[in-house]
């Protein structure tokens, strides 16, 4: 069984603004994005939204597993 995470999340720096990015391996070479969004005036509120953002969509997956069984 895989070890690693299905997603994850990116955050980086362009121009004094801050992006966020919530990422998904489609496969072992390539990764998607999710969900983003740009304009945080600090890496602390993109960090934050992005871990906020990231919690919600895992739950959602798993709920939808879970409804399956």
């Amino acid at each position: 069984m895989a070890t690693g995470k299905k997603f994850d999340y990116r955050v980086s720096e362009s121009n004094g603004n801050w992006s966020a990015e919530i990422t998904r391996r489609a496969s072992a070479r390539n990764t998607v994005t999710t969900k983003a969004q740009d304009g945080f005036a600090s890496e602390a509120e993109a960090v934050q939204w992005a871990e906020n953002e990231l919690k919600t969509i895992i739950e959602n997956v798993r709920a939808r597993q879970d409804a399956k069984r």
